[in-house]
């Protein structure tokens, strides 16, 4: 089939070079403009980009897609379809109609749960028991269309954004792969979503970083897997900014939220709302990433003090 495929990070990333080993002809890529990262803060094509570039495909990288002219551009390929993944900018009716089959969105959740910018993250951050890809056909609404195909998996107790969004990865380009053949056989069936049964997966603000050790402690290890590895969760001890990459909820009696219980060889003990939190991986500014022992041994850190507000 002929593609146009519109997709940013390395989650679309890995859809396009899916396509292209199932030997779909991609005519035209669309990205997000190149843009400053790392240290130096030099300008750098995005992961959908580079895959491109390497396969000699055309690319074109509108900064917003309101403006006519690249339509134009996008109906002169003639294509059968256009594929979506993480583009990061809002395709217009006019667009979305231009493909003879239209636009497929590879989207990381099982919709209607979790539309929007982070469902991943609000997926694990919920305790979700599962989650996985849709294959939706794309209309003007926010993560309406209809459903084409499912694929689920679980959300295991260890994991972080960062792991499932890696396994997403291949599920997402399998699911496009498998979406685009069943197209071809026409035995690809829309299914609507039910309304009652979604939810709106909000991005993820920084604010949101700082533990609240009010909250019961299954929440707070929750939100550090869902926040590893942007934004990334914090506290603070004596003026200090915690970053907090690992933790897990353990039994035990609470205290006084955010006081230190124990100093134990496998971690820092921490008070909760409700139950007990052990701290394992830390980071202060400019430092390493720390277990939490060698951590508190730095900070001479002590059973009785606190983290955040006493």
């Amino acid at each position: 089939m002929k593609i146009i495929f519109a997709g940013t990070p390395v989650f679309a990333a890995t859809a396009l070079n899916a396509l292209i080993t199932a030997d779909h002809e991609i005519v035209s890529v669309l990205t997000q403009p190149d843009r400053p990262a790392g240290r130096g803060m030099k300008m750098a094509a995005s992961a959908v980009k580079q895959i491109a570039d390497t396969h000699g495909l055309t690319v074109l990288q509108p900064p917003t897609l309101k403006d006519p002219s690249w339509h134009a551009l996008i109906s002169e390929v003639n294509a059968d379809a256009m594929v979506v993944a993480a583009y990061g900018l809002i395709l217009p009716e006019s667009v979305l109609s231009i493909p003879r089959y239209g636009c497929f969105n590879i989207h990381a959740s099982l919709l209607p749960r979790w539309r929007g910018a982070a469902p991943i993250q609000r997926a694990i951050q919920s305790g979700d028991k599962e989650t996985g890809i849709t294959i939706m056909q794309m209309n003007a609404g926010l993560d309406t269309g209809d459903m084409l195909l499912k694929k689920s998996i679980p959300i295991l107790p260890d994991d972080t954004a960062q792991t499932l969004h890696d396994k997403l990865c291949t599920v997402g380009a399998d699911s496009i792969v498998n979406a685009l053949s069943l197209l071809q056989q026409k035995k690809l069936i829309p299914i609507r979503q039910d309304e009652s049964q979604a939810c709106y997966a909000a991005k993820i603000q920084k604010s949101e970083a700082n533990i609240n050790w009010q909250q019961p402690a299954l929440e707070i290890e929750r939100k550090i897997r869902a926040f590893n590895p942007a934004p990334g969760t914090y506290t603070t001890f004596q003026e200090n900014q915690i970053k907090i990459w690992q933790a897990k909820a353990v039994p035990g009696q609470s205290d006084q939220p955010g006081k230190i219980m124990a100093i134990e060889k496998n971690g820092i003990i921490v008070s909760c709302g409700s139950g007990l939190l052990r701290l394992e991986t830390v980071q202060k500014p400019g430092g390493k990433k720390l277990t939490a022992a060698d951590f508190s041994a730095g900070l001479k850190i002590f059973a009785g003090n606190h983290f955040g507000p006493a």
